[in-house]
């Protein structure tokens, strides 16, 4: 059985005890989240695909990490004109562990 959800301007296959890491979400770590825009599901015999999206299908799941991303560099640099800018970034994110996928 598994899903494909819609959240932070992604889309993700889900399926029961996986752990996702998305893009950060409110709550804190031990909450339960939520996803409503259910774009696919199988129960394994059969697939009902969403015009946009399925509203019988309920995922939810609970946040087990809130953290940042490594980080990673970002240079800029001209050539002959000596300008270079050397600059950090850190995403956020969200570790969610799917619990539960219902239809109906």
């Amino acid at each position: 059985m598994y899903a494909v959800i819609a959240t932070g301007g992604k889309q993700y296959r889900v399926e029961k005890d996986e752990v996702l890491r998305l893009e950060k979400l409110p709550g804190q770590v031990g909450d339960t989240v939520s996803f409503d825009q259910i774009l696919l599901f199988s129960d394994g015999e059969s697939v009902s695909v969403g015009t946009p999206v399925l509203g019988n299908v309920t995922v939810s799941g609970k946040i087990v990490e809130q953290d940042r991303a490594k980080k990673i560099l970002v240079f800029k640099t001209k050539r002959r004109k000596r300008y270079r800018r050397k600059q950090g970034h850190r995403q956020s994110f969200t570790a969610v562990r799917i619990e539960t996928i219902q239809a109906g």
